[in-house]
């Protein structure tokens, strides 16, 4: 059935409805199944994620008709005319009455939003193809998400930086993920911390039989508290609260909160929170319960529905802004390209859109009205010798960065492994020449011998410049 002489109206202006204030504007690429057309596909998707259905049903009233999600503008031949790679563009507005509120307090939720604008329309028979690529969210509903509540401000606090532009945090990942147990996974943490400031746990890290969280936490805190008074320096450790269930997911968190501030070090802990895997519940409840802890909000999965490979999901952009609105304190962005995972260069505008007020994105330009930003936390198969690449792509270095094989891979130790990060970042923000800067700087020297192959392909010509430092 045809529906868009209901909920297709191309005669509306986006500028008009960004000025109005009430519509949560979506882009989707669409590639309609063979034997349909493009405007009936996409009535189909703004009715069926609405007001609508596949068929007139007797309940509708005026009122009913007046909170239709709209298509508001088409283009079929946006990405090409290929039936495997090609689709069209189209965009819907969907009026801010569609979105459910809290009983308890009146927020807005991302649950029911994100089951409207990207839930049933996936399964549609009618499309080979939807993805979302973008959306806009009005300023009547922004000030109504919870947002962060923490973010890397607090943590350069912690570490006696600048609250403002405090620079590069070097962090690792634990390794292997899983194996260790409780003595060599505090060693591991002890042998990183002497010189870098970071740990997380790797995101299936939790409470193993061989590994009980009540037997390594207590090591690990206080091997913090002793490599603390050994450097005279902060260290911070993200630990994994994610669960099925919010009551283990509050038991887990109020545990470790308990274990390290018997040293007086409960604010040197994150916890890290599987957000695709636990879903927005996990997400938000440790927001709400534990306001005053950081939020490390970790994607395990995230490719099943953000890959550039897939016609269906959602853009990375997208995940991004979801994350912010719920309230992660921090989330990972992948590398742009610069790491082991997929992405590309043009992916600045994920960790743009977190950190910035406002943001141009793929189609909406985003206004955050003064929301707490979101910090930046890339990973994924980084190292010394290609950070400063990604720095100079992003234009600066206020991320946290974890490298688990660039920090435990490096030829020396982990400590050299984190001092090899840090001197990245320095060697980058003074604009020197990093094989003239490696000549002066062991641990990143060190770098191009513990990881050759990047060294080869970054730096062609280190042997002859630099020599083997082996």
């Amino acid at each position: 059935m045809d529906q868009s002489n209901r909920y297709a109206n191309l005669s509306l202006n986006e500028a008009d409805l960004i000025a109005g204030g009430k519509h949560l504007l979506v882009a989707y690429k669409l590639k309609p199944a063979p034997g349909y057309g493009f405007l009936e596909v996409a009535a189909h998707v703004a009715a069926e994620s609405s007001t609508g259905t596949n068929v007139e049903v007797s309940t509708t009233d005026d009122f009913t008709r007046g909170v239709d999600a709209l298509v508001y503008e088409v283009d079929e031949t946006a990405f090409g005319d290929d039936r495997v790679t090609g689709g069209g563009l189209m965009k819907i507005a969907y009026p801010v009455e569609l979105f459910d509120i809290n009983i308890t307090d009146g927020q807005y939720m991302i649950s029911q939003m994100y089951s409207l604008i990207l839930g049933n329309n996936q399964g549609m028979g009618d499309h080979a193809g939807l993805r979302m690529l973008d959306f806009m969210v009005p300023e009547c509903m922004i000030k109504k998400f919870d947002g962060p509540a923490t973010n890397i401000s607090d943590l350069w606090k912690l570490l006696g930086r600048p609250e403002v532009d405090g620079g590069y945090i070097a962090g690792t990942i634990i390794k292997p993920k899983l194996g260790l147990r409780p003595e060599p996974f505090a060693r591991a943490c002890y042998e990183f911390w002497l010189g870098g400031d970071f740990i997380k746990n790797d995101e299936p890290q939790g409470n193993q039989t061989f590994c009980p969280m009540k037997t390594v936490l207590p090591l690990v805190a206080e091997t913090m508290d002793r490599v603390q008074q050994e450097t005279g320096e902060v260290k911070i450790f993200s630990a994994n609260v994610t669960a099925d269930c919010y009551k283990e997911l509050i038991a887990r968190g109020d545990y470790i909160l308990e274990t390290f501030g018997k040293y007086g070090n409960e604010k040197h802990v994150a916890f890290l929170v599987d957000g695709v895997v636990t879903g927005v519940h996990g997400v938000t409840t440790c927001r709400r319960e534990f306001p005053d802890t950081f939020l490390h909000y970790h994607r395990a999965g995230h490719g099943a529905f953000t890959s550039y490979k897939s016609p269906m999901g959602m853009d990375p952009l997208c995940h991004m802004k979801f994350a912010r609105l719920m309230g992660a304190s921090g989330i990972h962005t992948g590398t742009m390209g610069y790491g082991k995972m997929e992405g590309h260069g043009n992916e600045t505008v994920l960790a743009y859109m977190l950190e910035r007020d406002e943001c141009q994105g793929n189609y909406f330009y985003q206004k955050w009205y003064g929301m707490k930003a979101t910090t930046p936390i890339i990973s994924g198969g980084m190292n010394a010798l290609r950070l400063p690449g990604f720095f100079e792509n992003l234009g600066h270095g206020n991320v946290i960065n974890t490298c688990g094989g660039g920090s435990f891979g490096h030829i020396d130790s982990p400590a050299a492994g984190a001092t090899s990060l840090s001197q990245a970042y320095e060697c980058w923000k003074s604009g020197q020449d990093p094989i003239e800067y490696a000549k002066t700087h062991n641990e990143f020297a060190r770098a191009f011998d513990s990881f050759p192959k990047d060294a080869d392909k970054i730096f062609p010509d280190w042997r002859e410049k630099l020599g083997s430092h082996k």
